[in-house]
Formats: structure tokens, C-alpha cells, sequence
């Protein structure tokens, strides 16, 4: 398909001025779904990278990368006509070429569905499982292109008017800027407990065809991930089951009946724990991915209007001017590794919640089932009675703290006191005995940060949008230096208020030379009164002039002219 797509491509290319622009990934707002499917038609190849299953070339490892580098560039051109159909200019031939290579991927697709439907993973059906996103991908775009071809074609025949060129200033910025120049009501209306607690739909804003995109495609791939992973749980599950099996054949045959028997009930309690873990968190760890993306979304549109605000604060200080060529490898880099954060940081939230199950079953249900809820419930007191004493003595010297060691307030209105000692001997006393009890609760504090980080780490993974790591090493996650130096790009380049000036520059100076154009065509009509080629020469030095005020200061006098008294009157006009 990549010498298909080579051809394709290269005849395209030809016709089209865009063809060397299949999306802009920076300022591009329309076509936005399209776009988003066709990335969408890519999620099986983008998988097969993934699984590193590219190897067509026998190389060492050190090369891999390059051969990954080879494998999606091939992917990328193999694509390549999607997208420079959708944005191409010519919009009927676009759309034929488009239609027919929709229908060549979505054929071929159906006949290897047709010809090898089952698989060694799942089993039956296994490739229209897979498969089945990509075609829905192809559905829509053969739907949207043919949509391009009869729109174009009711145009090339006169039933339609010719749409207009695709507008520097979207509709979204123009309202964004609008709503800045109008007066805030002074009364908001009250939200929904949606829209103040999940998302408000803001009319004011547009996601860019990027981060639609990489949503699309991240949930095909993760919905790929997850099938994958199901189908090794069931080889290893089968495997497993095997060895069970080789256990209690082993057993029987030595007839043991001590020791090595409750070991071998243990280990078999524990694969089957672990497999019911396993089991029951796959849609809990699906749920928090998928939480993950659209949370991403709104992280995106919060950060975006800070920016556009010239608020900075939510950024680590390291990061309020970054480098400009970091930014903009960035926004190529943030696509792929968003959709990689996400796949690692499902596999990583599962094996994480399984462990959180293995732990509870063995804590609580397990006891119960083995009858020993009485000793269950005598250790899960003594545990919580210990942590309660614990917490119990530490918020006792926060109450001593602010009962006994610090002045009165200054004002009955102030919320707590001032940051000034008291009963200074007293408190010399409390801090002394109290010093070696908090080195033992320090060993405590120490396990439970070192736990919540482990926990909270491990949670947010998948999270671009935000750094992991301790304040002042954010610059080592280049994940989220990825996603920082994305939103520098699109803030610079996407600002509703820079985008209008510049809108109002551009139509001013189009205005000014169509105004130019008019005069110039009036003197240069055959018809009317005669003019001499002097007075038209003198007509049009004046006009330019005028137009370029600069020029006036490199005009060369000669003696016996008046040429410097007629410099001198335009710039006073010019002036003026």
C-alpha cells in the first residue's frame, strides 16, 4: 500500500498547491471530525508499531530506531492522500481522488477480514474485533468525501454559489474577542451541577483538528490495547492453568499430604486471586484512561485561556519562558506521546489497581472465607485503635500549639493567630521531650510519603498535563515539557486577540490597495478627456509618493526646479 499511496501522492501533487500540507497542525479549526477519522483509519498501523511488530530489515539493536523512524514515515505516507484530499483547494478532484482511495483502503480491508477472519489470540472473529474501528474510520471519510464531491459539483454547475476562501479570523475568535470588548453582566446564570462540576460548553472556543485527532486515535489505540492485553491474559491464563494442573498430577503421584500440599493450595488461592483481580479492574483502568482524555481536553482549554490571559501562575517557574525551538519540536512531539502516556498508563493503572485487589482480598475476604472473620476483625481493631492514637497524639499538639504557645489574636476578625511564641519556657520543654517520639513517627511519615507517591505516580502516569516529579525538577519530565511548549505554540500562534489585529491589518491593507488599483485603472481609461503622458507620469509620482512618504527624503533636486518646494508640500500633506 506504501507504492499505492507513493502514486497516489505523487499525482496528487500535481494539481493541488496544498498537497505538501496534509494538516496544519497549529491553526487549522475546520474539517476538524475528518480530520480526527482519518487519524482514526491509522490505528491499526499506529499499533503495530507499538508492538514493534515492524521489522522488516534483520538489523542490529542499536538501529531499531531508525528502523521504527523508516516504518512510520511509511505509515505517514501511506496515509498521506487522506489528508491531502481534505485540505486541498480543488475541491472536486480532491474528492474523487479521496473516494476512490477510501474505497481501495476499506476493500482491501474487507478482504482480509474475508480471508483470514480468525486469529491465535482471540480466536474467532479476531480480525473483524480489531479491525472494525478502522472500518468505521473509512465509512465516514468514503461518506465525507463523496459529501465534498456533490457539494463541489452543484457548484461547478451553477446551482450553488461559490463558498468563499477559508477566512484568516474563525467565527470562534471573533466571539472570543467580542465577549473581551463587551461588559461582564453583572448577574451570572446559575449552572448545572454538569456544567460547574464535569464541563461547560464554551461557544467562544474550538478545539484545534490536533487535539480532536489525538483523542480519536487514542481511544481506537487504547481500545486495541485492551483487546491485545485480554487476549495474552487468556494464553497466560491457560498457561497457568496448565501448571495447576502439573501440580496436583505431581502431588497425587507422591502422594503427599503435609507441608508441600498447603503450599501448593496457597500458590493455586493466589492464581486464582490474581486472575480475578486481573479480571474485575480491566473496566475500572479502561474508565480512568478514558476519565484521563477528556480531562485532558479540559485541561487544555483551561491552560490555552490562561495564557490568553497572560496568567502564567500555573506553570513552574522554569517554564514561563521556554526555548523557542523546544516549543516547537514540542507540538510535533505531543501527539505521539500523548497516545503512548495513555497506553503505558493503562497498563500501569491496571497492574496497580490489581495489586490494590490481591491486597484487599487477602485483608478482608479472604479471612472470611477461611472462617477466620473473628481474628479479622481483632487485627483490623488493633490497626485502626493504633493509627487513631497516632493521629489522635498529632493533632494534640497542634491544639497544645494553638491553645498555649501562641499570642492572642490582634483582631477579633483575623482567622487564626499570629506567628508569635509564647510561654516561651513551657514550649522549650514541649519541643524538647516531644523530640525524640517524632523520630519515631518520622519512620511512619517516611513510608507513608514514599507510599502516596508510589500510589499517586502510578495513577497519573497518563497524565501529559501535568508533572509528576517534586517542585523544581519538572524540566526531567519531558512529557510534560511537551505539553507546556505545545500550548506556548498555539497560544502564540492562535490568540484570538493577535489573530483579529492582524485580521484587521491584512483587510485594511487589502482595502488601501484595491482603493490604489481603482484610481490607477481610471487614468489608465482610453476613453474620456485626452491626458498627456506627463501629466499621467506626474499623477502617478504623486500617488506614490503619497503612498510611500520615505521616498520624499531620496528625491534628487535639480537647479532651476521647483521639485524641493513640491517636496516640501507633501510632506506637509503626508504629515497632515
Amino acid at each position: 500500500m506504501a507504492l499505492v499511496a507513493a502514486s497516489w501522492t505523487w499525482s496528487f501533487s500535481s494539481t493541488s498547491p496544498l498537497s505538501h500540507q496534509p494538516l496544519d497542525f497549529v491553526g487549522t479549526f475546520s474539517n476538524r471530525w475528518s480530520y480526527g477519522l482519518a487519524f482514526g483509519a491509522t490505528a491499526n498501523k499506529v499499533m503495530f508499531l507499538f508492538s514493534e511488530g515492524y521489522q522488516p530489515l534483520q538489523v542490529p539493536q542499536w538501529a531499531q530506531a531508525f528502523v521504527l523512524l523508516i516504518g512510520g514515515i511509511e505509515v505517514g505516507l501511506s496515509h498521506f492522500p487522506f489528508f491531502a484530499c481534505l485540505s486541498s483547494e480543488f475541491q472536486l478532484l480532491s474528492s474523487i481522488l479521496g473516494f476512490s482511495y477510501s474505497l481501495i483502503w476499506f476493500a482491501v480491508t474487507i478482504l482480509h477480514i474475508i480471508q483470514c477472519p480468525h486469529g491465535q489470540l482471540l480466536g474467532r472473529y479476531e480480525t473483524l474485533v480489531l479491525y472494525w474501528p478502522s472500518l468505521m474510520c473509512l465509512v465516514f471519510l468514503l461518506g465525507r468525501f463523496l459529501h465534498m464531491f456533490v457539494k463541489s459539483l452543484r457548484v461547478r454547475l451553477g446551482w450553488d454559489l461559490q463558498t468563499e476562501e477559508k477566512p484568516f479570523l474563525e467565527a470562534h475568535q471573533a466571539k472570543h474577542v467580542k465577549q473581551l470588548l463587551r461588559k461582564a453582566p453583572p448577574l451570572q446564570r446559575e449552572k448545572s451541577w454538569f456544567q460547574s462540576r464535569i464541563y461547560e460548553w464554551d461557544p467562544c472556543f474550538q478545539f484545534p483538528s490536533r487535539m480532536i485527532g489525538t483523542t480519536v486515535l487514542a481511544f481506537i489505540c487504547l481500545y486495541l490495547f485492551i483487546v491485545i492485553e485480554f487476549c495474552m491474559f487468556l494464553h497466560v491464563r491457560d498457561q497457568l492453568d496448565v501448571f495447576e494442573d502439573q501440580l496436583e498430577s505431581y502431588i497425587a503421584f507422591r502422594n503427599e499430604t503435609g507441608t508441600l500440599t498447603s503450599v501448593v493450595l496457597q500458590v493455586k488461592e493466589l492464581i486464582s486471586v490474581t486472575k480475578g483481580a486481573w479480571v474485575v479492574t480491566i473496566l475500572p483502568a479502561s474508565l480512568t484512561c478514558v476519565s484521563y482524555l477528556f480531562h485532558i481536553l479540559a485541561c487544555y482549554r483551561k491552560h490555552i485561556k490562561r495564557l490568553w490571559a497572560g496568567d502564567k501562575h500555573f506553570l513552574p517557574l522554569k517554564f514561563h519562558n521556554p526555548s523557542s525551538s523546544a516549543s516547537v519540536v514540542a507540538i510535533a512531539r505531543y501527539s505521539g506521546w500523548q497516545i503512548a502516556y495513555i497506553l503505558w498508563g493503562y497498563l500501569i493503572v491496571h497492574v496497580m489497581q490489581s495489586l490494590c485487589g490481591v491486597v484487599l482480598m487477602y485483608s478482608l475476604v479472604l479471612p472470611i472465607v477461611h472462617n477466620q472473620g473473628l481474628e479479622l476483625l481483632q487485627r483490623l481493631g488493633i490497626g485502626v485503635l493504633t493509627i487513631a492514637i497516632v493521629l489522635g497524639l498529632m493533632i494534640l499538639q497542634v491544639w497544645i500549639a494553638t491553645s498555649f504557645f501562641l499570642q492572642q489574636k490582634m483582631d477579633a476578625g483575623d482567622r487564626q493567630k499570629p506567628l508569635a511564641l509564647n510561654n516561651r519556657k513551657a514550649f522549650h520543654n514541649f519541643n524538647y521531650f516531644l523530640f525524640f517520639y517524632n523520630v519515631l513517627l518520622g519512620l511512619g511519615a517516611c513510608l507513608s510519603r514514599l507510599l502516596i507517591s508510589c500510589v499517586l505516580g502510578s495513577w497519573l502516569i497518563a497524565r501529559i498535563d501535568r508533572t509528576i516529579l517534586q517542585n523544581g525538577y519538572e524540566g526531567a519530565d519531558m512529557g510534560f515539557g511537551a505539553w507546556i511548549g505545545m500550548l506556548y505554540v498555539d497560544h502564540y500562534h492562535t490568540n484570538p486577540v493577535l489573530v483579529s489585529f492582524c485580521h484587521i491589518l491584512i483587510t485594511g491593507h487589502r482595502e488601501r490597495r484595491q482603493q490604489q488599483a481603482v484610481t490607477y485603472w481610471y487614468l489608465n481609461q482610453s476613453t474620456g478627456p485626452r491626458i498627456s503622458a506627463r501629466s499621467r507620469t506626474r499623477w502617478l509620482l504623486l500617488q506614490t509618493l503619497i503612498n510611500n512618504p520615505k521616498l520624499l527624503m531620496c528625491r534628487k533636486s535639480k537647479p532651476g526646479h521647483s521639485s524641493r518646494d513640491f517636496t516640501q508640500i507633501l510632506l506637509a500633506c503626508s504629515e497632515s
